[in-house]
């Protein structure tokens, strides 16, 4: 893969392979390369040479399958879009209100452990959260968008360096999320640190246009 206007290769003869249900950690050096690899996985960048197979299938070789595998992809970046109505709206994002499935919303909720928050509140799940999620902190977020990926049913949850802008207990807790979710869906999990990719259960570095599994 190589961007449009450039002559040199981002990534050159790469090969991986991830099951369903793992979690898979992406770490490596800034401009490296991890998004732009996210970004290929969820088929956002279409790669010049290569093929992406999802079992048998492969996604890149009609416009049809490369939309159909979209919407089984969640990515949570590092800034969420929130928007100023209630929590179940958000969590059940693009839904018309009257369809939201709550005791689904509910499941999720508690499966991202943001449950036990949201049904301190006084009006438990139809609080207003504020403009770009402004009453909740950086952690609670990140819970809201997981638990959106899985109201969604989604396959695959990408999460790009969606913790490196938190403390170390918060992100903590967001960890515990993901372990609590593990197996239930795919998941890349793109980070700076190590400690963030613990959980995972392979971890590639990305540099130099390689993609390399650590031991």
């Amino acid at each position: 893969f190589a961007y449009s206007k450039s002559n040199s290769l981002i990534f050159d003869n790469i090969n991986l392979q991830i099951n369903k249900g793992e979690c898979i950690g992406i770490m490596g050096p800034s401009g490296g390369g991890k998004t732009t690899l996210s970004d290929i996985l969820m088929s956002l960048l279409i790669p010049q040479q290569g093929q992406i197979f999802i079992d048998d299938i492969n996604i890149l070789k009609n416009q049809d399958s490369i939309s159909r595998w979209r919407q089984n992809v969640a990515h949570v970046p590092q800034d969420i879009f929130l928007s100023d109505e209630s929590f179940k709206e958000n969590i059940a994002f693009g839904v018309d209100k009257s369809q939201i499935n709550i005791k689904k919303l509910k499941h999720v909720s508690k499966m991202a452990n943001i449950s036990d928050f949201i049904e301190s509140l006084p009006s438990d799940y139809d609080t207003r959260i504020g403009d770009r999620g402004g009453m909740l902190s950086g952690g609670q977020r990140q819970r809201i968008a997981i638990a959106r990926a899985l109201y969604r049913d989604s396959e695959l949850l990408v999460l790009d360096e969606a913790t490196s802008a938190l403390d170390n207990k918060t992100e903590d807790n967001v960890m515990k999320t993901i372990k609590n979710i593990k197996g239930n869906l795919t998941i890349v999990l793109i980070a700076h640190r190590l400690r963030t990719l613990e959980v995972c259960d392979k971890v590639f570095r990305v540099e130099l246009g390689k993609v390399i599994e650590l031991n």
